[in-house]
């Protein structure tokens, strides 16, 4: 029996991964971080996320929590199925301090990604400050997760792994909306048509998973992709990203 080409087995191990958790997953993650906090020892942390809402119960006793390592026996590596299929497009959008990450929403049509012929529009990008995800054991100084919801409600999730270098140009041109909203919790600022074009992504090769949301309700069947090119940025963006998140 022939041999399938390299190429062809990644994509039909991407198609199987994606359609064998086919039950969507909801985009809409907690915004109230009054609800929930990140200290380890703390009755609303992440060890007791599960125990706050009968809805969360998922980030206790879910399958297929994230954020996870990149060497995980759940992720592919995926480099031969070329660049992402990003279709973005420039849209009005809004920034807003969420309290524990902040987020860029665009408030129209700002395109989309196409996974294995499913299309999931942009919805919003938000950055955290460490990483989330690890790669071979190393947390990076930032992450940034662009969100993604198909017409059916599935989700799926590009992310982006930052270290402090120099400055990234799409970061650096959102700093003054960033700096107004950073000491203000659940603090907008309306930062006019923003491209999401100039997201750097910059590679073909990425890791991909089914994971889940990464904050409450933990809502699994996410698809994520994270790029597997760290990408720089600067100190200041590292520390508005975290958003004094502990």
């Amino acid at each position: 029996m022939a041999k399938l080409p390299t190429q062809l087995l990644a994509c039909i191990f991407s198609i199987v991964l994606v359609l064998q958790y086919s039950c969507p997953a909801k985009s809409q993650e907690v915004e109230d971080e009054s609800e929930f906090d990140y200290n380890k020892n703390s009755a609303r942390g992440p060890a007791r996320w599960g125990e706050i809402h009968p809805e969360w119960r998922a980030c206790s006793n879910g399958s297929m929590q994230s954020p996870i390592d990149m060497s995980n026996e759940r992720v592919n590596i995926v480099s031969h199925l070329g660049r992402l299929k990003r279709s973005y497009k420039p849209c009005n959008a809004t920034l807003r301090n969420r309290g524990h990450d902040m987020m860029l929403r665009w408030d129209g049509d700002a395109g989309a990604i196409e996974i294995n012929g499913i299309e999931y529009a942009l919805k919003q990008c938000h950055w955290h400050s460490p990483s989330e995800h690890t790669i071979n054991g190393r947390r990076y100084d930032m992450e940034a997760h662009l969100v993604h919801e198909s017409t059916d409600g599935k989700v799926a999730v590009i992310g982006i792994m930052y270290k402090i270098g120099r400055p990234d140009s799409f970061l650096s041109s959102l700093q003054d909306h960033l700096v107004s909203i950073t000491d203000i919790t659940e603090g907008e600022s309306v930062a006019g048509v923003i491209d999401p074009r100039h997201i750097k992504i910059g590679s073909r090769k990425y890791y991909r998973y089914i994971g889940s949301l990464t904050v409450p309700p933990c809502d699994e069947n996410v698809v994520w992709s994270i790029v597997s090119k760290v990408r720089n940025c600067d100190q200041g963006a590292s520390e508005i990203a975290s958003c004094g998140r502990s």
